[in-house]
């Protein structure tokens, strides 16, 4: 069963960067089990999950385990402690060839030359491993059972349509949900699959875009930050009534931060702030947007809030309390030597302090060194709010969580 209020998951966009949400999600259930003790394990304390890009990957494996949320995380953080580039795409010197640089060519010289034309690169890179990892990581297939047995409400994916131009969120729930539908926003009731996933995590230009039918036919999808103006929106329409929400990103530069000058900004530092405006700026505007409408909505009399359909909503908000281009830049030789190959042509270089393009770099470091200290980074900042997590979630003697609408007993052995 899951925890009463009914508590929605929002785990953001942003490629390697998303292992931060799973060192989140260890210090949450270790906080849970010192509080409540071990019978909590049998618990979910999220009803509603919901993912984007590689938050989506993240939030369909919790989903498919929601039975069993400890074990979950653990399993989802020994494979972001482990992970090498190669589970998700090809970074073997061959692969590489055959997909990021045909494409840079593609770039530079442009689609008139007919023996390009025969065999047109679709990405950067290929992520036909991922699909293998999902297979094992992500047993979809369980999903709708643990649906109906109580254990989950809700798990939601978001993907753009590159056909449609409009920003989709696929979802399944225990209960029917009346679809919603926003200006170039739709919502969508399915069976999610494996390819949701791959088309939610399908970063522009560097993985390939993922065909999926839908109310309307058929199209092609991909990263699911793309054109998502609220990412709240989809736990709140799901029936949330508070949110934990973790970032991939830091929420507020500090004041007065010195930033040098390093000259003209080449392609992978455009790139990189780009990649930064599609799955980090999104999220801090929703949540300045919820928090002015809960101070608004504070201010409204009885009679007033009973005439509008807002209402207003707690939530937590964990983002990493230190850069994590910076941390990539740390990183940058840990990358196969291919893709590091790969990525000096478009300016990605050097190490540390003189690293240029590590933004860029950082969704694509899916390496042990670079995920593992993401995780740590997650696990210190929840760990460092204690209280606030366990007021939040109630996790305390004076305020028990309720399971579908019953105690929780957490005097059982």
């Amino acid at each position: 069963m899951h925890e009463s209020p009914l508590t929605g998951l929002i785990l953001s966009g942003g490629g390697a960067r998303a292992a931060y949400q799973v060192g989140v999600l260890r210090a949450v259930a270790r906080l849970r089990r010192d509080a409540l003790g071990p019978r909590s394990r049998l618990v979910n304390p999220f009803g509603v999950i919901c993912g984007t890009s590689a938050g989506a990957i993240n939030a369909a494996a919790l989903a498919s385990h929601a039975d069993r949320f400890d074990a979950a995380v653990d399993v989802i953080a020994r494979v972001w402690q482990g992970f090498s580039a190669d589970q998700v795409y090809r970074a073997d010197s061959l692969g590489v060839i055959r997909s990021g640089a045909r494409w840079l060519t593609m770039m530079s010289i442009g689609w008139v030359i007919a023996r390009w034309r025969r065999a047109r690169p679709r990405s950067l890179l290929d992520n036909e491993p991922l699909a293998g990892l999902l297979q094992r990581l992500v047993p979809l297939e369980r999903l709708p059972t643990l649906l109906a047995a109580g254990h989950l409400h809700a798990l939601a994916v978001s993907a753009s349509s590159y056909s449609s131009g409009e920003h989709f969120t696929f979802y399944s729930a225990a209960q029917p949900v009346e679809p919603w539908e926003r200006s170039q926003r739709v919502a969508e009731p399915t069976r999610l699959t494996h390819e949701h996933l791959l088309a939610s995590s399908a970063i522009p230009f560097v993985f390939p875009a993922t065909r999926l039918a839908h109310g309307a036919g058929r199209g092609w999808f991909g990263d699911g930050s793309m054109r998502q103006t609220a990412p709240l929106s989809p736990a709140i329409h799901l029936g949330a009534q508070r949110l934990l929400i973790i970032g991939a990103g830091r929420m507020h530069e500090p004041p007065n931060r010195q930033v040098a000058d390093t000259g003209y900004p080449n392609l992978a530092q455009i790139a990189g702030h780009a990649m930064s405006s599609i799955f980090l700026d999104a999220l801090a505007v929703d949540v300045e947007r919820m928090r002015r409408i809960n101070r608004t909505l504070a201010l409204l009399p009885d009679s007033a809030l009973a005439d509008t359909p807002l209402r207003p909503i707690e939530a937590l908000v964990i983002s990493p309390s230190q850069r994590i281009d910076d941390i990539a830049a740390r990183h940058l030789g840990s990358l196969p030597a291919p893709v590091r190959a790969l990525l000096r042509g478009v300016g990605v270089g050097g190490e540390g302090a003189t690293a240029r393009g590590a933004a860029l770099a950082s969704y694509l470091l899916f390496e042990a060194p670079f995920t593992g200290e993401l995780i740590s980074l997650g696990e210190t900042d929840t760990l460092a709010r204690r209280d606030e997590v366990l007021r939040f979630f109630g996790w305390d003697v004076a305020g028990r969580p309720q399971v579908a609408g019953a105690a929780l007993d957490i005097s059982l052995p």
